[in-house]
């Protein structure tokens, strides 16, 4: 294996392929964070009005679930044309999706003008977000994991998962706004709709910005011998038609690896900052303005830690940092709730704040560390597969599992536990993983092409 020291210097547009992927992922998950923060403050009164407010918080959280469910098919259909296109034709595809999705979002009659069609119609539209953002993730991390060097691959390529929280910064700051400066029935009436209609202006910006930069390096070298080989490997390259079955007959472990170590990130995240809305203004009796300052202080603090933690993995391992996350995550979750409850915007800051540096140490290194699992051919669809698969039972239903287990038991000890078995979880299928840190893409794709047999020895060699 080529060790971290012996890599090519990373290139000197590299700064600026960051940007790219940072601008657009934080463009997608502004849009995704915008419908989960709205699905817990209008959305239940806007598209559910005859049912009871915890009711209509459910099935709203219900739409927002349903987004998660069309992420694994943005995934396959994203990581199968990513893998054979390349990276950068896939991600203005789903930046275009979102947004297109997002500002329609902004024009949708509510349930008082069209009666039912009015949550059909959200739902459509969230399944579009959902099956874009499957298809973005991979690629943004990609772009940025392949064009740079192994030394500091896990700091560069935590600046996209940066995106989230400043997706989650922008969203929630922009409600913040408009919550603050307009009165309930304004914001209810019509200003809910400003932060979608915004999503457009958004999307031109991060185009402009996306189509400046090249192809990743590492998959122009994959893809010319792919081609020099097919005729030779006609047979192989009929599997390699379909993404899914290549990945689960090569990677089938780091699949099932990448999906475990999701269940403490994805779980964590929307309960801290979704989940939060409602459990805040319920339970603990605050209001819907400093609930959302919480997470707005929270969230700009999680987006300066994030490249923190990545280049800590670079020093230590991946897995070491993502250990150290889902063990804190866990243990932090009885605390965290006990802290909302004083009712105090200080230690609802805290809680928020310590919860998601915490996810960040989970959130960090898992671009590099997905990336280095995966051959070059068949990383666009093993990442995507792995992590997108991951959040259908893991992001998807927890607000809604919490939303449930607070109405059940009126009480956050059950959801405590949510959190913590979901911990457990990935503490097991992290540990049980290979470090990456010291592989060479290249090298990744050369033992991949050998078989598992080889693949497994090249992982053996990388620690």
């Amino acid at each position: 294996m080529a060790s971290p020291t012996t890599s090519p210097p990373p290139p000197a547009n590299l700064p600026r392929i960051v940007a790219a992927s940072l601008i657009g992922t934080t463009i997608e998950w502004y849009d995704f964070f915008l419908y989960g923060s709205a699905a817990a403050l209008v959305f239940n009164k806007l598209f559910f009005p005859d049912s009871d407010p915890l009711v209509g918080t459910l099935l709203s959280f219900l739409t927002y679930a349903v987004g998660f469910a069309a992420r694994p098919l943005g995934a396959l259909v994203f990581g199968h044309y990513g893998d054979r296109l390349g990276r950068k034709k896939l991600l203005v595809l789903s930046l275009l999706l979102m947004g297109g999705a997002t500002f329609a979002i902004g024009l949708l009659p509510t349930h008082a003008t069209v009666g039912s069609a009015a949550p059909v119609l959200l739902t459509v539209l969230r399944l579009v977000q959902g099956f874009a953002l499957g298809g973005e993730w991979g690629g943004a991390v990609l772009l940025v994991s392949e064009h740079g060097d192994a030394r500091r691959r896990g700091f560069w390529a935590s600046w996209p998962q940066t995106g989230a929280p400043a997706g989650q910064l922008l969203a929630t700051g922009v409600l913040s706004l408009l919550t603050a400066v307009l009165s309930d029935s304004a914001f209810g009436s019509w200003g809910w709709r400003i932060p979608f209609l915004l999503s457009g202006v958004l999307v031109v910006v991060g185009l402009w910005i996306r189509l400046s930069v090249d192809e990743s390096p590492v998959f122009q070298q994959a893809l010319a011998q792919a081609e020099s080989r097919r005729a030779a490997r006609a047979a192989e390259d009929r599997t390699e038609r379909l993404p899914l079955v290549s990945v689960l007959r090569h990677h089938w472990r780091d699949v099932l690896v990448a999906m475990g170590a999701r269940m403490a990130e994805n779980i964590s995240y929307y309960v801290i900052t979704a989940f939060i809305l409602v459990y805040a203004t319920t339970s603990a009796g605050v209001s819907k303005q400093t609930a959302l300052n919480a997470v707005l202080i929270a969230s700009a603090v999680h987006f300066a830690v994030i490249p923190a933690w990545g280049a800590l993995s670079d020093r230590i391992g991946r897995r070491p940092v993502y250990l150290l996350g889902a063990a804190g995550v866990g243990l932090w979750m009885f605390p965290f709730f006990w802290l909302i409850d004083t009712g105090g915007f200080g230690y609802l800051v805290l809680a928020v704040t310590v919860g998601l540096v915490l996810h960040g140490a989970m959130y960090a290194p898992q671009a590099a560390f997905f990336a280095e699992m995966f051959a070059t051919r068949m990383r666009y669809s093993g990442a995507s597969i792995g992590a997108q698969f991951a959040s259908v039972a893991a992001g998807a239903p927890a607000p809604l599992i919490a939303t449930a287990l607070l109405s059940a038991h009126g009480s956050s000890t059950p959801i405590a536990l949510y959190v913590i078995a979901a911990a457990v979880l990935t503490l097991i299928a992290v540990g049980v993983a290979k470090e990456t840190r010291h592989r060479d893409l290249a090298d990744v794709e050369a033992s991949a092409d050998a078989g598992p047999t080889a693949t497994r020895a090249a992982g053996a060699r990388s620690v």
